[in-house]
């Protein structure tokens, strides 16, 4: 399984102000199949199978445009697993495991 972190910057748009454009982003993602997802208040994270990641990560960077920005940044980061099955609560639950030794 893979986990991507995605933060998608809409430029151009007039406005200082993105949080209309992120509304828009999270309703293109609820459409999307195979993906589990969450929105932080920095980026979201996608889970699931590397096409279907990136199927999502398009729509995303996509829906800006849709929306009239007139430029799109995106950054990706994407952890990409496949000797073990993993999550990003199961890399979470891991690391606080590890703190309570």
């Amino acid at each position: 399984m893979a986990i991507a972190e995605v933060t998608v910057i809409p430029l151009g748009t007039g406005s200082t102000s993105i949080s209309s454009y992120v509304a828009q982003m999270q309703r293109v993602l609820s459409e999307q199949t195979g993906v589990q997802t969450q929105l932080t208040p920095m980026s979201t994270i996608i889970e699931g199978e590397i096409g279907d990641v990136m199927k999502a990560i398009l729509a995303l960077h996509e829906s800006p445009f849709e929306e009239g920005a007139g430029r799109v940044s995106t950054s990706i980061k994407i952890d990409d697993r496949r000797d073990h099955p993993t999550s990003a609560q199961y890399k979470l639950d891991s690391v606080n495991q590890k703190l309570q030794s």
